[in-house]
């Protein structure tokens, strides 16, 4: 009789206890996973941070290719914008990641929480003819600790199994990014370019025709002195003719008027020495007396 009553009371006490531990452990398996997922994460960080190392140091180089230029503005802008790229394809390759991390980890524990409560159950049970040496307590902690250990291998196992089935996938993903925003930096710079080639064609342009209207008004001004110059000569010369046309004259009238005084001079001459019976006859005549 006293093992049917003792029989009759464990089983009610092991129930009672197999409740509050099953609340327990689902507490406890909470706070596990949550560990578990802030250390996944520290390492995501860790491997991001090595990956965006690597990629910028072959962003650097291959920026160092592409620069053709020389000058240092368009260096760094150019460095600049891989950095960009090469941040938000870091970014894009840390979501993927922390998404599959999640989904494989959410699926694992929904898989395994109804394995673990049934082992929970199963090893809780006393067999038969027994009393249950240990405490449930220690019991659920001893499972939590095992099957912690076991979601913790399995959820690292799985997490670097699909990292390195989508490794592949990233890297070319990355890749193609990056080489997108080359091939995109490459057209801006080459549109750069042909602007500043234009820029400096028009400004060329603008010079040229700038120094031909002011060589059409130099010419202009030139044309008019020599044409000024011109027209004074001109009249120069014909007040030169005039006066030497007036210098002639006086002298012509000079001449004639010499000639002129001494013809007269000549027939003064005669008249006073009679010649050629110039001279004037005196007639004499006696007046009566009266």
């Amino acid at each position: 009789m006293g093992r049917s009553r003792s029989r009759s009371k464990t089983p009610r006490r092991h129930h009672k206890s197999s409740k509050h531990s099953r609340k327990k452990s689902r507490s406890k398996d909470r706070s596990s996973s949550r560990s578990r997922n802030s250390k996944h994460v520290e390492k995501s960080k860790e491997r991001s941070s090595k990956s965006r190392k690597r990629s910028r140091s072959a962003s650097t180089s291959s920026t160092s290719d592409t620069s053709y230029d020389g000058s240092r503005r368009k260096k760094s802008k150019g460095r600049s914008k891989m950095d960009e790229v090469d941040r938000l394809a870091e970014m894009e390759r840390q979501r993927r990641v922390k998404e599959a991390e999640q989904k494989f980890e959410s699926k694992r524990c929904s898989s395994l929480l109804p394995v673990h409560y049934a082992h929970l159950s199963i090893m809780q049970e006393p067999l038969p003819g027994t009393r249950s040496a240990t405490t449930p307590s220690k019991i659920l902690k001893v499972v939590e600790e095992e099957a912690a250990k076991r979601i913790e291998l399995l959820v690292k196992k799985r997490v670097e199994e699909e990292l390195e089935k989508r490794k592949e996938e990233i890297e070319q993903e990355v890749a193609k990014r990056v080489e997108e925003a080359k091939r995109k930096m490459e057209t801006e710079m080459m549109q750069e370019l042909e602007r500043q080639r234009e820029q400096q064609r028009r400004e060329e342009l603008a010079r040229q025709e700038e120094e031909a209207r002011k060589r059409k008004e130099l010419e202009d001004i030139m044309a008019e002195n020599n044409k000024k110059i011109e027209e004074a000569q001109r009249k120069l010369a014909e007040e030169r003719l005039a006066m030497i046309e007036e210098q002639r004259k006086m002298d012509e009238e000079r001449q004639k008027l010499k000639k002129e005084q001494e013809k007269r001079v000549k027939e003064e001459q005669k008249k006073i020495l009679g010649k050629n019976n110039s001279r004037p006859k005196l007639s004499f005549s006696l007046k009566p007396l009266s």
